[in-house]
Order: structure tokens, then C-alpha cells, then sequence
């Protein structure tokens, strides 16, 4: 009896439609949510949707320029993570609560 193989190859285009669902995961969040830690959350969710994008690239490419592109992009998303932390915990401290409207009082 023949054996059925139902693994298909997996290819660029897989890829892509799932760094879109991503990316859309993440715009949603920004847009419709007001906690600060889901905002930064749904941020970084677009830019590992982009990492995704980049190395699905590189990959289908054979070239490496979208493995380094990576790293520039980690070390933005490191170097936005510890400064919106940083402000999440400055709000904290000052009222009790993360909301994104407190963000405003910090200009003074």
C-alpha cells in the first residue's frame, strides 16, 4: 500500500502571510489598547514579524543580508523594551496605574 504523504513544502509565501498575521496582531494592539505594557507588547510583536520577514528573505535568497539586518533590528527592539520600561515604571511610580494617558504628565 502506497504511503500518502500530506507534508507539503513550506515556502516564501507561508512565510509571509504569517509575518502579516503578526504584524496585524500587533497594529491591532497598538491601536485599540490603552495599557502600557500591552502597547510595548504589540510593538514588538511588529518587529519580530519584520525579523520574520527579513529571514524568511535571506533564506529563499541565499543571501545573508537579512540575517544581519536582524540584529540592527533586535538591538532597536532591546534598546525600545528598556526605555518603555523604563517610562512604565517612572508612570508607576508616580500614579499607582500604567495607563497611556499618564504619558502626557511626564513632559514637566
Amino acid at each position: 500500500m502506497p504511503s500518502i504523504d500530506f507534508v507539503t513544502q513550506v515556502g516564501l509565501t507561508h512565510y509571509l502571510v504569517l509575518s502579516a498575521l503578526i504584524f496585524s496582531v500587533g497594529v491591532a494592539g497598538v491601536l485599540l489598547r490603552k495599557n502600557a505594557i500591552v502597547l510595548l507588547m504589540s510593538v514588538e510583536l511588529m518587529l519580530n514579524s519584520v525579523n520574520l520577514t527579513f529571514v524568511a528573505f535571506s533564506k529563499y535568497s541565499g543571501k545573508l543580508e537579512g540575517n544581519i539586518m536582524v540584529f540592527f533590528v533586535m538591538t532597536i527592539a532591546a534598546a525600545e523594551a528598556a526605555v518603555g520600561l523604563a517610562l512604565v515604571v517612572s508612570i508607576f511610580k508616580r500614579f499607582k496605574e500604567v495607563n497611556i494617558r499618564f504619558f502626557e504628565h511626564l513632559k514637566g
